[in-house]
This record gives structure tokens, C-alpha cells and sequence, in this order.
């Protein structure tokens, strides 16, 4: 067990790595450094089991990758930066996802919505508000509930596997809602990935791609090492329903 423990954390680790080989920027290292803990010396770390590191390693990274996607959906679709702030995309990522302990992600621009609900509100054809900040706080919010609304694992805390897999095809889900919902006139709420003669552009679908892949790892390490079942659900995306958390 332990050997298979420390397997999956060097692939849990690795796999953001992955991801970022196969799209190299000319004259630079597409290499990252792996993500380590900031607090790996410290002793609040005796109290912490390898799959509690796992825990943290797989929120901190995926918590990581909707920043990432934020900045991304409001350089795509400025207009909907300009409905919640005037100041830069940059600054309001921050202010969403390092000002948890203030606003409790409780935002009156999207009705104090979280996880599908506010999911939702960023594909209602009647909404007139920012669908960025809607949409990112509903995956946000939905991935903090599969974690029991934490951040940092220790001995005594307790998770679902079977909430964790759920969460990740939800995300799947939210992806696709993303790249396929759209207006009565045809056009997408939210622009994303781009593909014509002169340029491809799938990173949102790669970004999506690493988040399910680490929570997906981590669901199925955990059953693993509880010997908990996972109940699999096979849907099909422009049907889905999302699934309980």
C-alpha cells in the first residue's frame, strides 16, 4: 500500500507536467517546476498521511487551473470583466480566489449563487450579468463541497471518494455546457477554444482535461486505500445531468 500510495502522489504530481509538454513556446522551456508544499518542513506535517498530502497537492493544483481558466474566459470575453470591475482580469482572479475568508464566494453580481446553481445562471439566456464570474464560482464552489469546504488535509479529516468522482464528471459536464450552450441566434454565451485555418487553440480543453485528470487519480487512489466503492455513471454530456456532491 504504500508503495502504491507514493505512485500515485509522483503521478498526481506530474501530471500538470504532462499536460504542458506537448505545447512548447518557441525559444522557452515549456518544463515546470514540481509543485511542492509550502509548508513541507513544518510541523503541522506530522499530521498529515501521504494521501493527505495527495489531498492537498490535487485542490491547491485544481484551484490552480480555474484561476488559470478565469483569466483565460475574460481575455477571450472581456464584456463580462467590465459587468463585475474595471480593474484588471488579474485582479479580480484574485480578489475571487484569494478572498474566500471575506466573501465566502457569496457575490450579489450572480445572486449569491454556488456549485450548479450558479453554473447554470452562466448559460440562462435572460441573464444579463458577468457569466465568467458565475461560471467559475459554481466550479469553484462545487469542487470546495467534494473536499468538506477545505483546502488542507490532515489525519483527521474524512473524504468521499464517490463525491470526488462526481465532481469530476460534473466538471466534464460544465465543459461542455461551455463549448456547446448558446443563444437563440446561434452564438456561444462564452468564447473558448478556437480553431480555423490559421490558429488552434484548445488549451481551455487541456486546463479542464488536467483538473478532471487529478481529481479522477485522486477519487480512485482514495477507494483504493479505504476499499470503498465507486458508483460509475455513464452519461451522455448533451444529456447529462449534473450528479449529487
Amino acid at each position: 500500500m504504500k508503495t502504491f500510495t507514493n505512485l500515485s502522489l509522483i503521478i498526481l504530481l506530474a501530471l500538470p507536467l504532462i499536460s504542458c509538454s506537448s505545447t512548447p513556446v518557441s525559444g522557452k522551456s515549456s518544463q515546470k517546476d514540481i509543485p511542492q508544499q509550502q509548508d513541507r518542513s513544518t510541523i503541522n506535517q506530522l499530521g498529515k498521511g501521504d494521501f493527505d498530502r495527495m489531498a492537498d497537492v490535487e485542490i491547491r493544483e485544481n484551484i490552480e487551473s480555474l484561476r488559470t481558466l478565469m483569466l483565460k474566459l475574460y481575455k477571450r470575453n472581456p464584456k463580462e470583466l467590465k459587468k463585475s470591475t474595471s480593474d484588471t482580469a488579474e485582479k479580480m482572479a484574485t480578489w475571487v480566489f484569494d478572498g474566500g475568508a471575506q466573501h465566502q464566494y457569496h457575490f450579489d453580481e450572480i445572486n449569491n449563487l454556488q456549485t450548479t446553481d450558479a453554473i447554470f445562471l452562466a448559460f440562462k439566456p435572460e441573464y444579463t450579468g458577468d457569466r465568467v464570474l458565475a461560471f467559475i464560482v459554481g466550479l469553484q464552489t462545487m469542487l470546495l463541497k467534494a473536499h468538506n469546504d477545505k483546502t488542507d488535509f490532515y489525519l483527521t479529516d474524512s473524504l468521499d471518494p464517490q463525491r470526488l468522482y462526481n465532481v469530476a464528471r460534473n466538471i466534464e459536464i460544465a465543459a461542455w455546457k461551455l463549448s456547446n450552450a448558446r443563444r437563440q441566434d446561434g452564438t456561444l454565451y462564452l468564447l473558448t477554444n478556437e480553431i480555423n485555418g490559421a490558429e488552434k487553440n484548445l488549451s481551455f480543453e487541456r486546463e479542464f482535461g488536467k483538473i478532471i485528470g487529478r481529481t479522477d487519480l485522486y477519487a480512485i487512489s482514495l477507494a483504493e486505500k479505504s476499499q470503498r466503492f465507486i458508483s460509475r455513471v455513464m452519461q451522455n454530456l448533451a444529456t447529462a445531468v449534473f450528479l449529487p456532491i
